[in-house]
């Protein structure tokens, strides 16, 4: 029992150590400077919780974070709903299914940064194009306004995603029991009473990982923000984390950025773990 329980932490030691190397001690390092005026070389002075009192009085953050959470909102439940569709569709009897599930999931096996600059001559050459030509003036400089800029950065996130969505919700759906589906047929239940009663009940574990995936990503998305609108019209589309990545590497306040990121990854977590319990309460009442 000795030797078994000491091989395991011998094959688990170089894990954790990597583990502390690149995620605890960096953490708390980061912790730790986020009070001091670190310009990312050194520290001269501990400034307390100055860093934090002065980033809840930046409009940049605030607007960053107030346009991060508005996008989130929209995000999941646009992902949640279609990935659910994509899945109810795939898995449906007919010739074709699985050349379809291929389909909808390619789209995740692209590179964000890739993907932004994909989506970006799509939305400043193909759809001016296509404005012009139908006279259509609300399909023209997609990028270049704040609000059709948020809207791009929806539709791009949601063609990414969807698929890879809709594969965790067609592993629930197919372990659902058909003899189930077939007994409310014969009662004379219909398909959307089938859907609400039987077949959402029994995939809501797969709602709570869905949601808990589609929040967190949707918080931390960089590498889209970056290639397609950089965070312009004037920072009108500035995600949380690229406002973090600019205040430490443009303007070389790195304290400040460790705050944020801080303040970042205390809303992040205060909001999954509260859906997360939220949705297994629900699980169980459902």
């Amino acid at each position: 029992m000795k030797n078994r329980s000491l091989s395991f932490w011998l094959f688990l030691t170089p894990t954790l150590v990597a583990l502390a190397l690149v995620v605890f001690i960096p953490a708390i390092m980061g912790v730790f400077y986020s009070f001091t005026n670190w310009d990312g070389l050194g520290y001269t002075e501990m400034l307390g919780f100055k860093n934090y009192i002065t980033l809840f009085h930046d409009s940049g953050f605030l607007a960053a974070l107030w346009f991060t959470i508005k996008f989130v909102i929209v995000t999941v439940i646009l992902l949640n709903v279609i990935g659910l569709a994509l899945a109810l569709l795939v898995t449906q009897k007919f010739k074709g299914n699985n050349l379809l599930r291929t389909v909808f999931f390619m789209p995740n096996l692209i590179g964000g940064l890739i993907l932004g600059f994909i989506w970006q001559f799509i939305f400043t050459q193909a759809f001016d194009a296509l404005g012009k030509a139908l006279h259509m003036a609300w399909l023209t400089g997609w990028l270049t306004d704040g609000k059709t800029g948020f809207w791009g950065l929806v539709i791009v996130t949601v063609w990414q995603m969807s698929g890879y969505i809709m594969i965790i919700y067609i592993a629930y759906l197919q372990n659902i029991p058909s003899e189930v589906i077939e007994a409310a047929e014969m009662d004379g239940a219909s398909p959307w009473q089938r859907f609400v009663h039987i077949t959402f009940p029994m995939i809501a574990p797969a709602f709570t990982v869905c949601m808990f995936l589609t929040l967190s990503n949707g918080f931390k998305i960089y590498d889209q923000n970056l290639s397609l609108t950089n965070g312009g019209p004037y920072k009108s589309t500035e995600m949380l984390a690229m406002n973090i990545v600019n205040t430490a590497y443009s303007e070389n306040n790195f304290a400040m950025a460790e705050a944020k990121a801080l303040i970042f990854f205390l809303i992040v977590a205060a909001i999954s773990l509260l859906q997360v319990y939220y949705n297994r309460k629900r699980e169980v009442d459902l």
